[in-house]
């Protein structure tokens, strides 16, 4: 049964807090036969056009609402529908409010014909608009979405959820069998197709996306909480460490060389099987919303990322999962294009990026270069040089290859204390110099990947302690990992992010340059 778009509006928001902002529509009739249509369609959808709009309350939060109606002409959107959305878009972002889209349509409304289809030109514009002022653009697909409909507003959500069982895609299956003579391969315009595929974030009943929307705006759109207290760990007193900034100490005495972990040691703690990884940070946060592929029909089971919240402090989650990594299965392009997708989303809503490396290394396979592998670290690295939001990257477990470098440069650089960072494995870097593998503790020593030697050199600003190692206590470190993120979002967020652009070039300019 096809939800409607009244009980779309009565299930998403707050009971009778919804407010209609529609006018009566524009008057477009091409023939009486249209006209006629039009009046069957609206006594059989209790509607006058396709689609509702206005506002009402999530929750208690107040957000502009856009529902498609299937039941009048399939959804479809014609010059009246089209102004009307486009109305509606401007109003929200005049006002300052996220906003809910919920389509379900066939697409554009053939009658009006080339007119009504470039309609999807000024809808997109609006969206496009409001999204660049900051606000929110959350979607929810229901069953059907096609056409002109998903080709546009649908398909511009910061997020995007679709209803269970959802028929989602450019072409109809109808038209496919017209103009091809054949049906349209079963099972690809599916919701949980493009879900599988990396087009939409997930696939929820509206009770569901309701949570979920809640959750999103709680990150997204509430003030952040005062940073964390800076508190002590009564160890950090007994074995002389502690988290540690560039030049002095913040919570403890500084290092003593006999708490001096070789490199060689680290890589081996930073690779047991039980390590705590992003998972193991994202149980300890706060209103966490999982985020799922590119949006562009890519998806890496080797990555993760989420809008959430670390102790009180908005940002999007990006990084390597561990649990997903094997000799197998390692990170692709497409995890790098996921990486820019979050650092995107960071940027046009403006919240701070966190990115979590852990990585034994990106794949080495035909497939990876031929999709671009190489030119996909690259743009990370501009990209994340030039972003217009805080970042602060974490190493929190092996940091092997330009697959890890992808991710590094920000405003802020932490890192586990057996966290390391090396142009290739430790193996690798044997291989090349000494022609084997025996030579690795060797290389890893030599190169100055441990935490402590990349403190030194300022590529790491500060090292969150491990007691010893961080699968010994995970709990502890993941809460220890997280408190030590917050306190650096929140010191980012007081700075002008003109001001925090400028001085992370700078830090890279200057990197490895002694002075003359």
């Amino acid at each position: 049964m096809k939800i409607s778009a009244r009980e779309l509006l009565g299930e998403l928001l707050d009971p009778g807090s919804f407010v209609s902002w529609d006018r009566p529509p524009l008057e477009v009739v091409t023939s009486p036969e249209y006209e006629a249509d039009l009046l069957a369609a609206a006594a059989t959808a209790g509607t006058d056009e396709s689609v509702l709009t206005g506002e009402g309350l999530l929750r208690g939060r107040r957000v502009a609402v856009i529902a498609c109606e299937f039941a009048f002409l399939a959804g479809s959107v014609g010059v009246a529908a089209a102004e009307r959305i486009v109305s509606a878009v401007e109003r929200a972002t005049a006002l300052g409010l996220p906003l809910l889209a919920s389509p379900t349509s066939g697409g554009t409304r053939m009658q009006e014909g080339t007119v009504a289809f470039v309609q999807m030109v000024k809808i997109a514009g609006a969206v496009a608009v409001h999204k660049a002022a900051g606000h929110p653009y959350l979607v929810y697909l229901r069953n059907p979405t096609m056409g002109g409909v998903f080709a546009s507003w649908g398909s511009l959500g910061h997020m995007t959820f679709a209803e269970p069982g959802a028929l989602i895609g450019f072409l109809g299956p109808r038209v496919y069998k017209a103009l091809y003579g054949k049906d349209f391969p079963e099972g690809v315009q599916t919701a949980e197709n493009l879900y599988r595929s990396g087009v939409i974030d997930g696939v929820v009943p509206v009770t569901i996306f309701r949570r979920i929307a809640h959750r999103s705006l709680t990150v997204l759109c509430d003030a952040p909480l005062s940073p964390p207290e800076k508190e002590s760990d009564p160890r950090d007193f007994d074995r002389g460490v502690g988290i540690f900034e560039a030049g002095h100490e913040l919570y403890g005495p500084a290092l003593r060389e006999t708490d001096d972990t070789p490199a060689w040691q680290s890589v081996l703690i930073s690779r047991r099987a039980d390590r705590p990884g992003i998972r193991e940070l994202l149980r300890h946060v706060t209103d966490r919303v999982p985020l799922s592929g590119t949006g562009q029909g890519e998806l890496d089971r080797t990555v993760l990322h989420a809008l959430a919240r670390f102790r009180g402090q908005p940002c999007v989650v990006f990084g390597h999962d561990r649990a997903g990594q094997s000799p197998e299965q390692t990170m692709g392009p497409a995890a790098l294009r996921e990486a820019r997708r979050s650092m995107s989303l960071a940027e046009e809503l403006r919240v701070p990026l966190v990115l979590v490396i852990d990585t034994a290394g990106a794949s080495l396979s035909r497939e990876a270069e031929e999709r671009g592998l190489a030119p996909e670290i690259a743009r990370c690295l501009a990209d994340l040089v030039t972003l217009d939001t805080p970042t602060v990257s974490v190493l929190l477990g092996q940091g092997s290859g330009g697959g890890a470098l992808a991710l590094l440069p920000s405003d802020r650089v932490l890192a586990a204390a057996n966290g390391w960072l090396a142009p290739l494995p430790p193996e690798g870097a044997s291989a090349i110099v000494y022609r084997d593998v025996r030579h690795a503790p060797k290389m890893a020593a030599r190169q100055g990947i441990r935490a402590k030697d990349l403190l030194a050199n300022g590529i790491v600003d500060r090292i969150v302690p491990e007691y010893p190692d961080a699968a010994d206590e995970p709990v502890d470190f993941a809460q220890r990992m997280i408190t030590a993120i917050a306190g650096e979002l929140a010191e980012l967020r007081a700075k002008p992010v003109a001001e925090l652009r400028a001085a992370r070039a700078l830090r890279y300019r200057r990197l490895g340059v002694a002075e003359s």
